[in-house]
C-alpha cells in the first residue's frame, strides 16, 4: 500500500458499480470467514509484540473519508506490520459509503493474515442490537436506487465475520465499547458472540463507556455499562495487560481515563470534535507496554 495505491481507490470508491462493491463485499467475507474458521470462531485476535514491528491503531470514522485517507497515507501506516480499526465505519459522515468502500479494498488487496484487523463497533452490531441514528442504508440507497439496499444488506452479513477484540499479549486489550463487568478469562471475551444474547458480555464490549469510580451502572446509551476502574483492573488482570485502547465516544484525538488505564481514541472530526488522531504503536511500545498516558504523549497522531 502507497500514497498512489489510496488515491486510486478512493477514485475506485466514488466510481464503482453495483456489480463491482458487490464483488468487493464478497472477497471481504470470504477472507474474513477463512481467518475467522482459523481463529476456531474466536472473536479475539491475538498479535504477539515480538513478531511486529509496529502497530497502527485507528478509531472511530463514522464516513470521514477525508481522515481515512490522511491516516492512510502516512507513510509510517504505509509500512506498519499491523492495522487495527476499532469500529464504526459508517453512519454521521455523508461519505460512509466510499469509506466501506476504501477498507474493505484495503482489507482484500493488502489486508490478508490479519495485517488489516477490522473490529465490529456498536454500529456493526447484530439485528437485536440496533443503533440510531443509523443513516448507512440511507446512504446507499441514495448512492445506488434500490440496488443499494442488497448492497447494504451484504454489508450487514459481512459485520458478523468481524473479530471484536484484540490483545497485543502482554501489553494491550483493544475494544470497540468497553471491558465487560462478569468475565473470567479471556475466552468470556474471545467467545462472547456465542453467548449473546443469554451473556451481557458482547453487548459492553461494543456499547460500555468508562468512569472514574468505581463499580458499574446501566449505560445511558440503552445498552451496555458504564464501568468504574474495579471492573477495569479485573480485565486488565485476566487479560495479562497493562492498559485497554479503545473507541466510542468523541474526544479530541485521544483521551486517558482511570489513572492511565484508558485509552480512548477517536479518528474522526465531526459535530463533536475538532481533532482526530490515531496511534502508531512502534517497536518501544511494543517491547514494554506503556500505560495511556504515555501512549497519548508519545504514540499518538495527532491533527
Amino acid at each position: 500500500m502507497n500514497a498512489e495505491e489510496v488515491d486510486k481507490w478512493v477514485e475506485q470508491a466514488f466510481e464503482a458499480r453495483v456489480e463491482k462493491f458487490a464483488g468487493l463485499i464478497d472477497r471481504a467475507k470470504k477472507l474474513l470467514n477463512r481467518e475467522q474458521r482459523l481463529r476456531k470462531g474466536s472473536g479475539l485476535v491475538r498479535i504477539a509484540p515480538q513478531a511486529v514491528r509496529s502497530v497502527a491503531v485507528i478509531g472511530d470514522l463514522h464516513g470521514d473519508l477525508e481522515s481515512l485517507v490522511h491516516i492512510l497515507k502516512d507513510s509510517d501506516v504505509e509500512n506498519t506490520d499491523r492495522i487495527v480499526f476499532l469500529g464504526d465505519y459508517g453512519d454521521r459522515g455523508e461519505e460512509s459509503v466510499e469509506v466501506y468502500y476504501l477498507i474493505l479494498t484495503l482489507k482484500v488487496l493488502a489486508g490478508a493474515e490479519e495485517r488489516v484487523i477490522l473490529l465490529r463497533g456498536n454500529h456493526e452490531g447484530p439485528p437485536d442490537m440496533p443503533v440510531r441514528p443509523h443513516e448507512l442504508p440511507l446512504f446507499f440507497k441514495k448512492k445506488y436506487g434500490t440496488q443499494g439496499q442488497e448492497l447494504y444488506a451484504d454489508i450487514k452479513d459481512l459485520w458478523e465475520y468481524l473479530p471484536y477484540a484484540v490483545v497485543v499479549t502482554g501489553r494491550y486489550l483493544m475494544v470497540h465499547g468497553g471491558v465487560p463487568t462478569n468475565v473470567t478469562s479471556l475466552d468470556d471475551i474471545a467467545y462472547a458472540r456465542e453467548t449473546h444474547p443469554s451473556s451481557s458480555t458482547f453487548t459492553e464490549l461494543l456499547w460500555s463507556d468508562p468512569i472514574e469510580g468505581t463499580g458499574s451502572f446501566n449505560s445511558i446509551r440503552g445498552a451496555g455499562r458504564m464501568f468504574g476502574e474495579d471492573i477495569t483492573d479485573n480485565v486488565l488482570r485476566i487479560a495479562g495487560v497493562k492498559t485497554i485502547i479503545r473507541s466510542h465516544e468523541p474526544c479530541e484525538g485521544v483521551k486517558v481515563e482511570q489513572g492511565g488505564k484508558i485509552l480512548t481514541l477517536f479518528s474522526r472530526k465531526g459535530d463533536f470534535n475538532n481533532q482526530a488522531a490515531y496511534l502508531l504503536l512502534d517497536e518501544t511500545m511494543l517491547r514494554d507496554a506503556k500505560d495511556a498516558e504515555e501512549l497519548a504523549r508519545t504514540a499518538a497522531r495527532i491533527w
